[in-house]
């Protein structure tokens, strides 16, 4: 008896799902026919045509998948800073910026000078 209940129950959250997912479909359709009838009308003024917006938004795309640069909050790319000390055995890098690595800090604590870390520079 209990399994019905369930059953009921759950067939008609699913029904309820389901109109409330064609209510957002259409409020979605309603707020975005404004969008892209302002778009177009500024196309229009400004003789632009879909072939450059495509363009545009490919390259875009593009470039966001792929960018190795990390972006600064004002947008510029900031510069990649090259590691200044290495481990001898698990050849993990740190470039001695912000807090030190454990491997960096148990060394210290052990003794170790972090100078014994540098990577030496290529002439």
């Amino acid at each position: 008896m209990a399994r019905s209940s369930y059953v009921t129950q759950k067939t008609k959250l699913e029904k309820e799902m389901a109109k409330i997912e064609k209510q957002l479909q259409s409020l979605q359709a309603k707020q975005r026919k404004p969008v892209i009838t302002s778009i177009v009308r500024s196309m229009r003024d400004y003789g632009i045509t879909p072939e450059e917006i495509v363009a545009v938004y490919e390259r875009k795309s593009s470039v966001r998948g792929t960018a190795t640069a990390r972006k600064s909050n004002t947008g510029g790319a900031k510069r990649v800073i090259p590691p200044k000390y290495r481990h001898p055995e698990t050849k993990a890098e740190w470039t001695g910026r912000g807090k030190a690595p454990r491997w960096i800090s148990d060394a210290e604590a052990a003794g170790t000078s972090r100078d014994t870390f540098l990577i030496e520079k290529a002439a």
